[in-house]
């Protein structure tokens, strides 16, 4: 036999050792790179399928000819791993073979994947982003002359234990049929909140909003506050927060006129002057996410303000939007919210709601 041909016919037949191997319960034998199991089912990276991933009770026995970090029973151990019988055998560099049930399996992950976990716990300022820039522009021509504009933006950083939410809204229309045009919606908020879990239950947090609303002369309302908060619900589909706190409110309101008569010469008004308000209150919120599918997202809050310096005033914000995606970076977004204060300036209404719908462009870091 040729020497070159015996060297690869040996070389053919040593690549499927160095492959890890999953063999199957019904004879089936698979080579690639073992990525990880979460103990239910295991990824194994192939040549000829990509990513295949297969019942963790369906395996038969496990190969791996490099080092993987497995959890056992709440231990972490490194090392090859193989099966004996109903067991997985690791084989550790520092404390020998350590065999336990493939029951107890919770956790394996290949040395990529064991690097990208421990970083996503502890993500750089600028990583672990994921969020959005909404828009939406609305004209009418003929009968009516309208133009209206609505930019969103919101953006959350998730860690291991944490969470930082960063959101800005601003809406403006104006009625260009009258003369001279009329402003209908001139408004803008913003904000920011920050969570921190103590338990898998129990949370804190702190938050910052700031909105101003030039058809309610709201100059500019500051808001800070911080608490504590309940994950009633966390699982993979649906988040559902209980939030419990203190608040101090700084709010302006500019001096305006309301024309009393106007077709008189000169016109007749009534002066009300510039107020500022400045108090401390609770927080009551509850905080909804919830994904239907894999293209549909939903978002809900509503959070009141009791007055604590005057009994009976309060402010209530709610909202609610939705996402759906078109690809990975398009999708399209619905959005409403009503913000009710009990004590705004005469001749203002209590109520704002605005009503949104637009293109958003998601990104994630």
């Amino acid at each position: 036999m040729d020497k070159r041909f015996a060297a690869g016919l040996l070389l053919l037949l040593a690549i499927p050792a160095l492959a890890d191997q999953v063999v199957l319960k019904n004879g089936d034998r698979l080579t690639g790179s073992i990525t990880k199991s979460d103990g239910k089912s295991l990824v194994l990276k192939t040549d000829y399928a990509g990513d295949v991933t297969v019942k963790f009770d369906a395996i038969q026995s496990i190969t791996s000819t490099g080092d993987l970090n497995v959890t056992l029973g709440g231990k972490t151990v490194v090392g090859a791993v193989t099966t004996n019988g109903d067991d997985v055998v690791v084989a550790t560099k520092t404390a020998g073979p350590v065999e336990a049930p493939k029951a107890s399996v919770t956790m394996l992950r290949s040395p990529a994947e064991q690097a990208a976990y421990e970083k996503s716990l502890h993500p750089g300022l600028w990583e672990g982003w994921a969020g959005g820039l909404n828009l939406g522009y609305a004209v009418t021509t003929g009968n009516s002359e309208t133009e209206s504009l609505n930019i969103a933006f919101d953006a959350a950083r998730t860690g291991l234990h944490d969470k930082l939410i960063l959101y800005t809204n601003s809406i403006y229309a104006v009625n260009d049929s009258t003369s001279p045009a009329t402003t209908t919606a001139n408004s803008i908020g913003g904000g920011a909140r920050y969570d921190h879990d103590f338990s898998p239950r129990a949370f804190g947090f702190v938050s910052g909003d700031f909105f101003s609303n030039s058809l309610q002369e709201l100059t500019l309302r500051s808001s800070l506050g911080g608490g504590i908060g309940m994950h009633a619900i966390k699982n993979a589909a649906t988040a559902f927060d209980l939030l419990l706190g203190l608040n101090y409110t700084h709010e302006s309101y500019g001096s305006f006129q309301v024309p009393i008569a106007p077709a008189t010469t000169p016109p007749t008004f009534t002066d009300y002057p510039a107020v500022t308000h400045s108090l401390a209150g609770l927080i009551l919120g509850e905080n909804l996410t919830h994904k239907f599918g894999k293209s549909t997202g939903l978002t809900q809050s509503w959070f009141l303000y009791p007055d604590l310096t005057q009994t009976g005033e309060v402010r209530s914000v709610f909202a609610l939007g939705t996402v759906t995606k078109l690809n990975k970076w398009l999708a399209w977004q619905n959005s409403f919210g009503d913000t009710y204060v009990t004590n705004p300036p005469p001749t203002k209404l209590r109520n704002d709601m605005q009503l949104a719908t637009g293109v958003s462009f998601t990104f994630t870091h």
